[in-house]
């Protein structure tokens, strides 16, 4: 099962994710800030609303109620949608801090490997020169 991760893992462009995680960032910033400035829906409070007599007060007050019943659900929507957008730009952030350490030991991996690669070459060329003694 851990090889089709690594396989999974060996298919991602890393370079495109790498060059686009400060977009997504700033994107999901972009939205905190567009959905957090937004303002709350306006109350409206019963002093506003005129006594029904009308011939159809029955018919008012199922309207009002009604429409206290979709304030609220906009409200609420509009909540969940706070709470969604800064949990995309947690989310963004992570993905940012994820991929800054990917880079870093992407870079690490290179110096090692060019450090190993040095070492090896110095160990065979000091092999190389203890038999090129020892056989003349």
């Amino acid at each position: 099962m851990s090889g089709g991760w690594l396989a999974l893992l060996k298919n991602v462009p890393w370079s495109e994710v790498i060059s686009n995680a400060p977009k997504v960032v700033d994107g999901a910033k972009k939205l905190w800030n567009t959905v957090a400035k937004r303002p709350s829906p306006p109350e409206i409070s019963d002093s506003n609303v005129q006594s029904a007599t009308s011939p159809g007060p029955q018919a008012i007050a199922l309207i009002e109620a009604r429409t206290l019943a979709l304030e609220d659900a906009v409200a609420n929507l509009q909540g969940q949608m706070r709470e969604s957008s800064e949990l995309i730009k947690a989310l963004a952030d992570q993905n940012a801090q994820l991929i800054q350490r990917i880079e870093s030991n992407r870079v690490r991996t290179l110096w090692l490997s060019a450090t190993t690669a040095v070492v090896a070459m110095v160990a065979v060329l000091g092999l190389l020169l203890t038999f090129s003694r020892h056989g003349a």
